[in-house]
């Protein structure tokens, strides 16, 4: 899945010559705290409600407000893990997606790309969470995954995270999603072939996606 099909149809795209009141009115309506200005399809940059709240005359145009972000953006074939790393760089609420000849193509909303990962990682199924401390030297995702198999329990998702350069000495983590619940047999067999078990996690389903969740995917997934 790439960036294009993420973009919201419904999100209003707002113009240099509208005014404060009409972006709160809108951010209002919709439920956001950031929308995209555009002129004439070209990309401006995103307007915050913070920012808007501390001005003065609501009726001065948006020409005349800070607009924040103008060399943020993303393509349309980007994916939605570089997406993530977007939004946890520069703190977005939304997100600009351009053409390749940089006119303005639409906007992603956070909270869709979070959904589209809760999907995608089997947040929402029933199932333990492991996180394993391992030797970037020892890492063997196919040796750990069959560990795991072998007591009748399979990988939905995995997350590996090692520093910025390869070090065979460092120690990275490993983060799984598994779909059983019951993990003794598991954290045992991991352990008998020296694996260490630094968070065991036997995690219901997640109902809805709330900011505490946003900021834990994001810490989740951000190097």
């Amino acid at each position: 899945m790439l960036a294009a099909t993420l973009i919201n149809p419904m999100i209003p795209v707002l113009k240099l010559t509208d005014s404060v009141s009409t972006a709160l009115d809108w951010m209002d309506e919709f439920g956001v705290k950031q929308l995209v200005v555009a002129d004439a399809g070209i990309y401006q940059g995103i307007v915050s409600e913070d920012i808007l709240y501390d001005v003065t005359d609501n009726s001065d145009p948006l020409a005349k407000i800070i607009i924040q972000h103008k060399d943020i953006f993303a393509s349309e074939d980007q994916h939605p893990y570089e997406l993530l790393r977007l939004v946890n760089q520069f703190g977005l609420l939304i997100i600009p997606v351009l053409h390749e000849d940089r006119s303005f193509a639409g906007s992603i909303l956070v909270n869709d790309l979070i959904e589209h990962f809760v999907n995608e990682l089997g947040v929402q199924e029933k199932g333990a969470v492991i996180v394993l401390k391992i030797a970037e030297r020892s890492y063997s995702l196919s040796e750990i995954s069959r560990l795991i198999e072998s007591n009748g329990t399979k990988v939905l998702s995995s997350y590996y995270s090692s520093g910025e350069s390869y070090n065979p000495l460092n120690e990275a983590k490993l983060t799984l999603k598994l779909n059983r619940t019951h993990i003794t047999p598991i954290i045992a067999t991991l352990e008998r072939f020296g694996y260490e078990i630094e968070e065991a996690h036997a995690n219901d389903p997640i109902e809805s996606v709330d900011q505490e969740r946003l900021d834990m995917l994001l810490r989740y997934l951000a190097t």
